[in-house]
């Protein structure tokens, strides 16, 4: 946050050592039960190009890839349905691999497998080269152009290291979110290329491995011997090129891994064992972050259930603007500020509605209609329906978005030391609509589909957007609407502690005594500071009664007119906020051992879903999500602040 008060210094718990490794909690380890067909959601491995991504599956295949854009119809959809197509490339018959991990650095994922006959090393990558005229046709684009961009590719190479393997490869899309088979046709006279054409996508699949046609299947199998390495690209870009051998298989693998290296080399990381996370959760919100436009989605997927065979399914493959405030901060504190600055200026580029006003989210390219629909034809992951596409919260009032962009444009004029003129008319109309409605309903910060209520969380960040507008003003040197906007502050501030507070701690809405996890951004935005009683009464209060074996809820579901039913896990930003809350107040130790358990949560490759069942262990909901990984940043940098105070 822009306003983040500091770390309060004295009146402190003893600290103990937050420099050792994070314990793992056996059951953050738990796998799905054994009769499910599809893997936990934590056991994805994320790809990116900066345009679009895909999930891998541990036994090799790709079960999430839309083309080209983060937003287009599937290809590969098996996430949601076993039957809504896949991508495998691996040993014949073997599925579980002796080891994963993400080449150190980059988003590239290496699998290692070890049969009965041999070792082989499979290394999967959205390729990325160097800039040209074929990839930029692919799609339109607001902000410059960089040295390096998408190659549109899918690139994946597979080595023996000892002895020979059986490999196959498998590849069946399935267009238009499974709605169309693809069907494939022979390029050439030879067997190492196929092409199959829909309106949605176009594709083909290259390799020096013979490739025969199964229906709508493309498969090859092959015995590898030690020292051989084979490829296969899949290639949806102008022109569908693709490398023509091993050798340039692995040559495009090679740049794309100097990409996202010299990328991360210009972060700022901490010196501490929790610099893994960090490193990992910035190379996240890169690789969701569409290159073309500066837009950042809030996650790769869309349906993935916030309750286990429930209802609670959302797409997420769009950009919110309440996310601007966290997303300014995390990427500022680790000196990524090129992409903050392409994510301001895509704010400032959106389409505005007719009072001056920004709606709450948007699509990737600025677009404003999202029309929410639903996918009847797909079971959906673990069976969990309706399978969404668009999202029908694009329309709905929620006060708080005049406060994140207030706040984010502040944080990045502070960082910067100018304030862009194209940005103060909409800095001018944001603070203006939030004048305007501060003291009405709205829906609130979690997109809640029952009745409007006065949220505190709402209020709180139209105060915000007065605070942070009034000092834009002084800076744009305008003092008497400086002033102006100062008093209207005074006043949301002053009718907040009136209505908002009961017994010393903040509610959820003015008529109600529930508790909501988004209070604990009171001291955040330094709404009041750490040594104010109101404010630690309800960090304590939700640690005490909003958590769930330890982890943060939104809010109680049986006390919320949320509009839907179920349950659902605890949130993993609630309680990366609560850790940083807890900072605020003095708590060290008990900020750090729960950071350690949030940590210790987190998949084998260090990423994180929404949610987490603090049962099983297992994450919930889309995946990556972009909030939860900012909000670990925000968290672990409160902590290691506070570890020098």
């Amino acid at each position: 946050m822009s306003e983040r008060a500091a770390p309060r210094r004295g009146r402190r718990a003893t600290r103990p050592s937050a420099r050792s490794k994070p314990r793992a909690n056996a059951s953050s380890r738990r796998r799905a039960p054994a009769s499910s067909p599809f893997p936990p959601i934590g056991d994805y491995a994320f790809l990116s190009d900066c345009h679009t991504g895909a999930l891998m599956a541990p036994d090799g295949t790709i079960e999430w890839l839309c083309a080209p854009r983060f937003d287009s119809p599937s290809i590969f959809g098996a996430l949601l349905d076993r039957g809504a197509g896949g991508f495998r490339l691996g040993p014949y018959g073997t599925t579980v691999p002796g080891a994963r991990r993400y080449e150190p650095g980059t988003n590239i994922v290496e699998t290692t497998w070890m049969t009965q006959s041999g070792w082989v090393i499979v290394r999967d990558a959205l390729a990325i080269g160097p800039w040209s005229d074929d990839n930029s046709a692919v799609t339109t684009r607001t902000r410059p152009p960089t040295d390096d961009d998408a190659e549109h590719m899918l690139v994946r190479t597979i080595e023996c290291i000892q002895g020979s393997v059986q490999i196959e490869m498998v590849c069946e899309p399935m267009f238009d979110y499974a709605r169309e088979p693809a069907e494939w046709t022979v390029v050439g006279d030879g067997y190492d290329a196929v092409d199959a054409h829909h309106h949605t996508a176009s594709l083909r699949l290259t390799s020096d491995l013979r490739i025969g046609i199964e229906g709508n299947r493309a498969r090859a199998r092959h015995t590898l011997r030690e020292g051989e390495t084979r490829f296969v690209a899949l290639s949806w870009g102008q022109g569908l090129r693709a490398p023509q051998d091993a050798a340039e298989a692995t040559a495009m693998l090679e740049r794309t891994s100097h990409f996202w290296r010299d990328w991360l080399d210009d972060g700022h990381f901490p010196d501490h064992p929790w610099r893994v996370y960090l490193q990992r959760s910035a190379l996240v919100l890169k690789g969701l972050t569409y290159a073309p436009t500066g837009a950042m989605v809030a996650a790769l997927t869309t349906s993935l259930p916030e309750t286990p065979g429930g209802e609670r399914n959302w797409d997420y493959r769009y950009t919110w603007m309440r996310d601007a405030t966290f997303t300014l901060w995390g990427l500022h504190a680790l000196g990524l500020d090129w992409e903050a600055d392409d994510f301001m200026q895509f704010v400032a580029d959106v389409p505005r509605n007719p009072d001056g006003s920004l709606q709450i989210m948007y699509g990737i390219d600025g677009e404003k209609e999202l029309t929410e629909r639903t996918l009847d034809h797909l079971t959906g992951y673990d069976g969990a329906r309706p399978v969404r596409i668009g999202n029908g919260a694009f329309d709905q009032r929620q006060n708080d978005v005049y406060g994140a962009v207030l706040d984010s444009v502040y944080l990045h004029t502070k960082v910067g030391g100018r304030l862009p003129q194209r940005l103060w008319p909409v800095l001018e109309a944001q603070v203006r609509c939030a004048i305007e409605v501060w003291d009405e309903p709205d829906q609130g910060i979690w997109e809640a589909r029952g009745e409007p209520k006065h949220y505190v969380s709402s209020k709180l960040m139209c105060w915000v957007a007065l605070d942070r507008g009034a000092r834009l003003a002084e800076i744009h040197g305008e003092p008497e609407l400086a002033g102006e906007w100062q008093a209207v502050a005074d006043q949301i501030k002053a009718d907040i502690l009136e209505h908002g507070v009961r017994d010393g701690v903040f509610r959820q809405h003015y008529d109600t005594d529930a508790l909501d996890a988004s209070t604990l951004l009171v001291p955040l935005v330094r709404f009041l500071g750490p040594e104010d009683e109101r404010v630690e009464r309800t960090v304590r209060a939700i640690a005490r009664d909003l958590t769930d074996h330890g982890f943060v809820l939104r809010y109680r579901t049986e006390e919320t007119d949320d509009g839907l039913s179920g349950e659902e896990g605890t949130f993993l930003i609630c309680s990366f906020w609560l850790v940083a809350a807890l900072e605020e107040i003095g708590d060290h130790r008990r900020a750090v051992t729960l950071l350690e358990r949030l940590l210790a949560g987190a998949s084998k490759l260090y990423l994180f879903a929404e949610e987490l069942d603090p049962h099983s262990g297992r994450q919930l909901g889309n995946y990556p999500q972009a909030f939860t990984h900012l909000a670990l940043i925000n968290a672990v940098m409160h902590v290691i602040e506070g570890e020098t105070t």
